[in-house]
């Protein structure tokens, strides 16, 4: 794929000397689908960040992690993901219904330490359209592993992929630890860390 960028990247390149070593790298590296070797890389990871932004272009950067495999690919330009019970704001889904547009960023701490860029644009599905497109088995080891019953899924269709190199990711050391897969108790989701209760006005 040779992707022209777009007109704020097109003129950063021009004014600092870039535009080379961007073209190289959109040519060499940059797909608007998922070779098998990417998609191996997504079915492997435990975690992804996602961002996205509302009809005003407010942004909002997230994390989801479960399972191995949590995000499915369904062909080289679909994923699809369970939504998993948070907090129960819905930012990254609010975003979503009024701006289809989504960035993933898939990285792999433990033994690669490459990170793989997915955009493209999302949708929220229900539970009976998920059941369409995921394995039942899949889907059921998935609300096991959650402890709750999935209602909503995000399926994405992908426009773009492209890796993140590795020379400024760290590799870290997976360590043990209990994961509460959808728990309402507040110190075990982090309590007032951040004391934000007495920071109200």
């Amino acid at each position: 794929m040779n992707k022209p960028g777009s007109k704020g990247e097109r003129k950063l390149q021009k004014k600092y000397n870039s535009e080379k070593s961007a073209s190289s790298f959109y040519k060499a590296q940059m797909l608007d689908y998922l070779n098998p070797e990417m998609q191996k890389f997504i079915s492997d990871q435990e975690m992804v960040f996602l961002s996205t932004a509302d009809a005003k272009g407010e942004c909002d950067a997230s994390f989801r992690a479960g399972p191995k495999s949590f995000v499915k690919v369904l062909d080289n330009k679909t994923l699809v993901f369970p939504e998993f019970k948070g907090n129960g704001v819905m930012a990254s889904l609010g975003n979503i219904s009024e701006n289809p547009q989504i960035g993933l960023m898939f990285i792999d701490f433990y033994r690669s330490s490459i990170g793989l860029h997915v955009n493209g644009n999302a949708e929220i599905i229900t539970e009976k359209e998920a059941s369409k497109l995921v394995n039942p088995i899949d889907k059921a080891k998935a609300e096991k592993d959650g402890q709750h019953k999935t209602k909503l899924w995000i399926k994405v269709n992908v426009e773009e992929a492209f890796i993140h190199c590795s020379k400024h990711i760290p590799k870290l050391k997976k360590q043990d630890k209990v994961i509460q897969w959808g728990t309402d108790d507040e110190k075990l989701k982090g309590g007032d860390f951040f004391n934000t209760k007495g920071c109200k006005s």
